[in-house]
């Protein structure tokens, strides 16, 4: 395991499916003087309609379908986003649902706070380390290994 800190000042990425980015929106809205504290992206559209609603700066990436939802994982993976704020229908299903879970995926990876609801998003906001330094674990992964076995060879993720 390495230890690692998050600044006081934390990147969060905020995300919502279609049917939920009014809902986001206003938890932004309600949220907002915490929120500008940090450091703010997001997915194509739903970044938009924060900062328009807002007036909150926040960096847009693409649209989730479009790359939006990796762009926003390979960021977590190099320790650029400390939460992610994911307003998500688990019960609709999406053309890009197989990113969608390679980005909750890789948020558990790295030990990152996820919300996926506005109950857990308030946890998180009203949580003591939202405005601290917060240092958490996380998993050391060593390059994968060659392992023999029965004549085959498999490839091996030592941790």
């Amino acid at each position: 395991m390495t230890k690692e800190t998050m600044k006081k000042r934390k990147s969060i990425a905020l995300i919502a499916h279609d049917h939920l980015k009014d809902e986001l929106v206003s938890w932004c809205e309600e949220n907002r003087e915490k929120l500008e504290r940090h450091t703010l992206c997001g997915t194509g559209t739903t970044s938009g309609l924060i900062a328009k609603a807002t007036g909150l700066e926040i960096k847009a990436y693409k649209s989730g379908p479009l790359g939006g939802d990796q762009q926003i994982g390979a960021k977590v993976a190099e320790g650029e986003i400390d939460i992610l704020i994911f307003f998500w229908d688990p019960l609709e299903a999406l053309p890009h649902d197989p990113d969608v879970r390679a980005l909750l995926r890789i948020a558990v990876v790295y030990d990152i706070p996820v919300a996926t609801n506005r109950a857990t998003a308030d946890f998180i906001m009203t949580s003591d380390y939202i405005d601290e330094e917060y240092q958490h674990d996380v998993q050391d992964f060593k390059p994968s290994a060659e392992v023999e076995e029965m004549g085959e060879r498999i490839l091996v993720s030592q941790r």
